[in-house]
């Protein structure tokens, strides 16, 4: 989720008439693109493995849905924490090491869940989270700039948009594994022919066994991806990453922020995607509480997840096609709309339309972050890598959201209103925000 693109960027996605159009991809640059394509879908991966675990874990440690819902504040707030530390780093040193760096600390918060498992601490594996992102941040200030350097700037954006196409795939790949391999094997989360959880009806002793088992189920795929993290770091450590930049070791962050503070475009591109963020992960933690509400289990709520991600995933490429003929902004504002609309009828309808109008809403988001990252860098220049920290620290929306739908479906109901469906006002208010911004842009240009 980030991004470095220069003036006359197209963020409007159109390529200027001329007799031989600039390749999105040119052959020289062709492996390094592929490697670094490959780090969208592992962060993907990393994303939407996490975010159904907030209902694994309210159900294994028996916490409130506010509490479980730190994992999103442990998750995306260590976004927020490493960003601009990474972006000082690659401004003093490379982008290969920094996304080496990257991969290092990705891999050694997964492989913390191994301990975590171990002792059983809902603490431990919130910091095991915690430090797992530090790597997502440093690998997102430095990956999304980078594929924006590799090639002209005239398809920047669309070059932005074809990487970030990958990352549904890994997410898709990360939905997948917590449904077959978390949510349907967890033992506490099976019911009896009432529909009541057996695992709050046993004693202390039968319940220590199936928590233990539990976290061990959740634990074992969080080792696997750190093992394919290592693999990767291994395999971009023997390959040339093209540096379309000079290390700068004098300059001065003061006026690279003042800088950045006093451009329009950017600061709003910045507010835009703190609530982008929040209501991508809010549509697709608390899908799951939405179809348990309806009578669904853990893991057939977590197939409507993966049909959310498929539309994503194939409506992403096709704006990535559209963009092409119409403007970013003006996409950006219309399926921002589509989301308003959506929401309107999760909250309103209910039921199985309310449903599957939730899942519908992760077409009209597939755009969003690339899109916001392409055109509030427009016009940074030399400032692209803090520009980039930036947006990535915009990542906290996903942190401090979801906490606060948390804590309005622990209240069961409000004003009459199922409190579940009533939470998602918040994502909705979050695409009025990115329609004002993708309106305005739009209208600037």
């Amino acid at each position: 989720m980030n991004e470095l693109v220069t003036e006359n960027i197209i963020a409007e996605g159109q390529e200027p008439v001329s007799a031989s159009p600039k390749k999105v991809i040119e052959k020289k640059y062709l492996l390094p693109f592929v490697l670094i394509t490959s780090l969208f879908a592992l962060w993907g991966f990393a994303n939407d493995i996490t975010n159904p675990m907030v209902s694994a874990f309210q159900t294994v440690m028996e916490i409130s849905t506010f509490k479980a819902s730190l994992v999103q504040f442990a998750f995306y707030g260590g976004y927020f924490t490493m960003a601009l530390p990474a972006a000082l780093f690659v401004k003093k040193y490379s982008y290969k090491t920094a996304i080496l760096i990257g991969l290092g600390l990705y891999a050694t918060g997964a492989l913390l869940f191994i301990p975590a498992a171990q002792f059983q601490i809902f603490g431990f594996f919130l910091v095991s989270l915690y430090i797992l992102t530090f790597g997502l941040a440093f690998l997102e200030t430095t990956a999304n700039p980078l594929v924006l350097s590799l090639g002209a700037k005239e398809t920047a954006t669309r070059r932005l948009n074809l990487a970030q196409s990958f990352n549904p795939i890994g997410s898709l790949a990360g939905m997948f594994v917590a449904q077959q391999f978390i949510l349907s094997a967890l033992q506490s989360a099976e019911k009896n022919t009432s529909g009541d959880l057996i695992y709050t009806t046993l004693d202390s002793a039968q319940k220590e066994i199936i928590k233990l088992n539990d976290l061990m189920v959740i634990r074992d795929p969080y080792v696997f991806i750190g093992i394919v993290v290592i693999i990767v770091g291994v395999v971009i450590a023997m390959v040339k990453i093209p540096e379309e930049r000079t290390s700068d070791q004098s300059f001065s962050l003061g006026n690279t922020i003042v800088r950045l503070v006093k451009n329009k475009t950017y600061k709003e591109g910045v507010i835009a995607q703190v609530f982008y963020v929040g209501a991508q992960i809010m549509c697709w933690t608390f899908i799951i509480q939405y179809a348990e509400n309806l009578g669904y289990t853990k893991a057939e709520a977590q197939s409507f997840n993966i049909i959310a991600m498929v539309l994503f995933l194939s409506s992403r490429f096709i704006a990535t096609a559209l963009m092409k003929y119409l403007k970013a902004a003006q996409l950006l504002t219309f399926f921002a709309i589509g989301g308003i609309v959506t929401m309107a009828c999760t909250i309103f309808i209910g039921g199985d339309l309310g449903l599957y109008a939730l899942i519908a809403t992760s077409a009209f988001m597939s755009l969003m972050f690339p899109t916001i990252y392409g055109i509030s860098l427009e016009e940074v220049g030399d400032d692209s890598e803090f520009g980039a920290a930036g947006l990535v620290m915009a990542i906290v929306g996903g942190a401090l959201m979801p906490p606060m739908q948390g804590a309005i479906i622990d209240m069961k109901s409000i004003l009459g209103m199922d409190a579940v469906n009533a939470s998602f006002i918040i994502p909705l208010l979050c695409f009025c925000v990115i329609a004002v911004f993708g309106y305005r842009r739009f209208k600037q240009v």
